[in-house]
């Protein structure tokens, strides 16, 4: 008999993210057992494409956390041979299911990454984010990065402003890392983020030369963006999800922190590191601090420091044959 997993995963695109070595896990351990995720909106399309997709519910939030009876409604008429809760919900409880797992409490110092695999007992050995596309998704990144000079990608933006870096900072760490002295001289600039984040980013976009200049911001959905990040060299950008795409990719991927704890949410992967503001986490928020309306808190990260760790970061690549020669 065919086998069922049901995988409940994040509302967040990070943390949708980060689940997928899970998934891919389990999918590997078990290849013909029919996949249903249930997820939020924001993270859909990331699922799209995953192999034996038997369909995506998505949860929108609703009063009273109604979205959980919807999700009970949609999955109780059947057993689910695997369930892997990651959001601790009472479907974990309420459905019937063969093995069970879920989220445990988060802890200080550990990745999540590594609390993901603990879920699955992996944490020694936490399988790495994976994301499908397929060919529809390569030829749009085609069409948006057409082949020339190396693409450096630079994701300005975040889900809250205190987490970003200035628009000046980025233009001229843009500016050292493509210079004839830089990692990537006379590179393309690829500036990516949501339709909504446009706002945010276009200072970014105004200050790159046009003829170098790739906006792709408001241009892509998740796929696609991984898939024209796939065709990028480099990527750096604030602490976000498309950071953790970056990550997944498998380019060399720098993110920024500040008011967010890189030992937890860093980009995962042998060719990845973080620059962190040199005022810590710990003493980085004011009083009364309100993400919804805190400007940047990342005026601590220096241009200096963050250019210092792509040329380190550029270096292991080149080292790792995995940067250009």
């Amino acid at each position: 008999m065919t086998k069922r997993i049901l995988f409940i995963s994040s509302t967040r695109v990070g943390d949708a993210i980060l689940s997928t070595g899970l998934l891919d896990h389990l999918i590997g351990e078990n290849p013909d057992a029919r996949i249903t995720v249930a997820c939020g909106p924001a993270a859909a399309n990331l699922f799209e494409t995953t192999p034996n997709l038997e369909r995506i519910i998505v949860l929108n939030k609703m009063a009273f956390s109604m979205h959980w009876p919807m999700l009970l409604a949609a999955c109780i008429g059947r057993y689910w041979d695997i369930l892997v809760d990651l959001r601790n919900s009472p479907m974990y409880y309420m459905l019937a299911a063969g093995k069970r797992r879920r989220m445990g409490k988060s802890r200080d110092g550990i990745h999540r990454i590594r609390q993901l695999a603990e879920v699955i007992g992996l944490a020694d050995a936490p399988p790495a984010p994976r994301l499908w596309i397929n060919g529809k998704h390569v030829e749009a990144a085609q069409r948006h990065i057409p082949d020339g000079t190396p693409v450096l990608a630079v994701g300005p933006t975040a889900n809250w402003r205190a987490k970003t870096w200035s628009v000046g900072r980025f233009a001229e760490l843009i500016e050292r890392l493509c210079a004839a002295d830089g990692i990537l001289p006379g590179a393309r600039v690829a500036v990516l983020g949501r339709d909504d984040e446009r706002p945010m980013a276009l200072g970014l976009i105004d200050a790159i030369p046009e003829q170098r200049r790739i906006d792709l911001v408001g241009k892509l959905d998740l796929l696609d963006a991984f898939a024209c990040l796939k065709r990028c060299a480099f990527y750096v950008g604030n602490d976000s999800g498309l950071m953790h795409l970056a990550a997944a990719s498998g380019i060399p991927t720098l993110g920024l922190f500040g008011p967010s704890m890189a030992k937890h949410y860093a980009p995962w992967g042998p060719l990845c590191d973080a620059a962190q503001t040199s005022v810590p986490f710990e003493k980085i928020f004011p009083p009364e601090f309100d993400h919804r309306n805190t400007d940047t808190l990342m005026d601590s990260l220096s241009v200096d420091t963050a250019e210092e760790a792509a040329r380190n970061l550029w270096k292991r690549a080149v080292e790792a044959g995995k940067g250009l020669s």
